[in-house]
């Protein structure tokens, strides 16, 4: 049977000693920085500030727990994607969209190697990306954005034809694939909780249990009390919506996963995955998949994309047609783990720009700063935005505070129930276009498709 919910497959397996909750907070405070949001960027935000100002007061106030939000939830995907790197280059320039991108390329590295010097066990594995082709269009896409990655300056990034990924990854239908090195396998929830620790250990304050209502200059309210700082920062990613004020900012998008129960080691012969590089396509409603430590296979897409008035939902539950969906994905791809049992199955979200563009933002007049908008990429980019959250907070000019997301500025989404129409639309405009490209075997994409990404702002 599947286990629906629970927050996530991460939560509903783990095996470490019970963690006690952190207290909500209790009355007014004070603090040199306070961050609302208990995932990877309000946590790496107050790692990092207090690695370079010990003596700095910096407390993180989490509405339900640390790591209930994406953070505790995503296809632990630690890699080099950042959302909006094009339109960065249209606006400034090529040169200062390579610069973002070399700093998500080293930001992979950074957060190995800070979880092997604060010994957090995260089951990560430094295996790569591999993203397939399955379709003529797809791998028209492919090669592009393969192109893409090279004038970008990526490292170590391989083209391979049907062979040669068959030979990394015995996928059905596969025509061709892309290869980066700059990606690893990460357990999402190992990871969060051993950062909270280590916050801890450094003497950042957490409090959980304490929904903050409203964030304005230099305070965060609580129903339990205020807590005033001269910098308050927002790291709310896909949660955003439900503060004062904040309604149409981020659209927080839903993303669903199932995970099959172990597979046998002769299951993983036929599959030839050996290596446990992470795995994505390059269909309109994409996948992501990887090979967890205990071997089985966690796949994830879009499945109800968006929920009316940007509601988000209380525990991960994902409706039967999405899981049915998602097995019938993964079924595609590998037709020889056709009856694998799915052990688990839940969703969660993440936040959408309008622009689809990540940004990390300070106003030194106000106090107030946020970044997010990480459009499913965040488990590396939350710890770029948090080193750059801290340079800026700091006052100390960087070469990452002059990267080009950096005080960028969106406009706010459509109200309702034109945005709830809309992310419908376009999502049902991908499917379509998926399935034709697959049926007419077009080496093009659709018209639909790319109607579909002008209308929603990713192209």
């Amino acid at each position: 049977m599947t286990i629906n919910g629970g927050i996530s497959f991460w939560y509903a397996t783990d095996t470490a000693a019970p963690q006690p909750p952190r207290a909500p907070l209790t009355g007014d405070a004070t603090a040199d920085v306070v961050i609302v949001g208990g995932g990877y960027t309000g946590l790496w935000t107050a790692y990092y500030l207090k690695r370079a100002a010990p003596d700095l007061r910096v407390t993180v106030l989490e509405q339900k727990f640390c790591g209930y939000g994406a953070s505790g939830r995503n296809g632990g995907w630690l890699y080099n994607g950042i959302a909006g790197r094009d339109r960065y280059a249209a606006l400034h320039g090529h040169q200062a969209a390579l610069r973002l991108q070399h700093a998500m390329n080293d930001t992979v590295t950074e957060v190995i190697d800070v979880a092997a010097a604060e010994r957090i066990d995260a089951d990560i594995h430094h295996g790569g990306v591999l993203e397939v082709a399955r379709t003529p269009a797809q791998l028209t896409r492919l090669k592009a954005f393969h192109a893409a990655e090279l004038s970008f300056g990526e490292t170590g990034r391989e083209l391979y034809d049907a062979t040669d990924t068959r030979a990394r990854i015995d996928i059905a239908d596969a025509v061709g694939s892309s290869w980066t090195p700059h990606g690893a396998r990460v357990h999402p929830l190992k990871l969060l909780r051993g950062l909270a620790a280590a916050c801890e250990r450094l003497g950042v304050v957490v409090h959980e249990s304490t929904p903050v209502t409203e964030i304005a200059p230099r305070r965060a309210v609580t129903p339990y009390g205020t807590v005033r700082a001269p910098y308050v920062l927002r790291c709310t990613e896909g949660f955003t919506a439900a503060l004062k004020g904040q309604k149409r900012t981020w659209l927080p998008m839903n993303s669903s996963m199932i995970v099959t129960a172990p597979l046998p080691a002769s299951a993983w012969e036929s599959l030839n995955w050996s290596d446990s590089q992470l795995l994505g396509d390059m269909a309109h409603a994409y996948m992501y998949a990887q090979r967890t430590a205990d071997d089985r296979i966690a796949i994830g897409g879009r499945g109800v994309p968006y929920r009316f008035g940007s509601r988000t939902d209380n525990d991960g539950r994902t409706q039967p047609a999405t899981i049915a969906s998602l097995t019938a994905l993964l079924t595609s791809f590998f037709p020889a783990l056709t009856g694998t049992e799915i052990t688990h199955a839940w969703s969660g979200v993440l936040g959408v720009p309008r622009d689809w563009c990540a940004t990390v933002t300070l106003d030194a007049t106000t106090g107030l700063g946020w970044a997010g908008g990480y459009v499913g990429s965040g488990v590396a980019t939350a710890n770029l935005a948090a080193r750059t959250l801290r340079d800026l907070v700091l006052g100390e000019p960087s070469e990452l505070t002059t990267l080009p997301w950096v005080h960028h500025r969106v406009r706010r989404w459509e109200p309702e129930p034109f945005r709830w129409l809309g992310v419908h639309a376009l999502y049902a405009a991908y499917r379509e276009a998926d399935r034709h490209e697959s049926t007419t075997h077009t080496p093009q994409t659709t018209p639909l498709a790319r109607l579909a990404n002008r209308i929603s702002g990713r192209s």
